[in-house]
């Protein structure tokens, strides 16, 4: 493997670093939403925190461009160890990406209704009640059970290839499988359960594995990069292709 391919290589693990720290700004636009959507106003509370509201839809945004772009930038490294899974996480994570811009539509479209209904008298306001329990259906529905199984199918893929090509320590992507199947758990469970886990529930213990394991792994490939020795094994299967 030439000097070239291992700067581009070092990049790539740079960039995918960075990404998955700005995955974490879903994190922070849970925290600002939700004391906003549990709110017994809804309707009323969404003008008045507009501002907040926008914020919390603008990081949902960053975090849906984050997660699609691990994919794609992982795909051109993971491609020549098993391209199929490669692909797979590519295609995974993109229908994430969708999911969670659903997600963030409906809550634009509900600060859409609260500004309409705080213009109406109280007869006709009461007409939005209807409209908005379908939208917090849909923040329900596609965050919290779309999005999270095609993010857990994804990551299932990356991390199996990361596991048997040695291109990260296997301890941090043994971790990572462990974690991801825990997540999945809890995102069955609340699929059946229909609870949504930021709301007190135990079921989000089930999710903190996986967020302190990318969090490690963000500043691992930020910090040491993509194994050479993995790396210089993946272009020889090309190179022998």
């Amino acid at each position: 493997m030439n000097r070239k391919e291992m700067n581009s290589d070092r990049r790539t693990a740079i960039i995918v670093g960075v990404f998955f720290l700005l995955g974490f700004a879903g994190a922070f636009s849970a925290v600002i939403l939700k004391p906003i959507l549990d709110d017994p106003n809804l309707l009323i509370n969404l003008t008045r925190n507009k501002n907040l509201v926008m914020l919390g839809a603008f990081l949902e945004l960053v975090m849906a461009f984050a997660c699609a772009n691990i994919a794609i930038w992982l795909y051109p490294v993971l491609k020549k160890h098993n391209k199929f899974l490669a692909l797979g996480a590519v295609g995974s994570r993109i229908i994430e990406n969708v999911f969670q811009i659903v997600a963030t539509l409906g809550l634009l479209i509900l600060l859409t209704l609260s500004q309409e209904a705080a213009k109406a008298d109280a007869p006709a306001a009461s007409t939005f009640q209807t409209a908005v329990a379908l939208l917090l259906a849909v923040r329900f529905w596609a965050p919290l059970v779309l999005a999270q199984i095609a993010f857990c199918l994804g990551a299932l893929m990356y991390y199996y290839v990361f596991y048997q090509s040695k291109l990260i320590p296997r301890w941090l992507s043994g971790w990572g499988i462990v974690a991801i199947i825990l997540h999945l758990t809890s995102v069955f469970l609340t699929m059946f359960f229909q609870i949504n886990p930021f709301s007190g529930s135990p079921i989000i213990l089930l999710s903190i594995p996986i967020f302190f394991q990318e969090l490690t792994l963000a500043g691992w490939l930020i910090v040491k990069g993509f194994n050479p020795s993995a790396l210089a094994s993946g272009s020889a299967k090309v190179d022998m292709s």
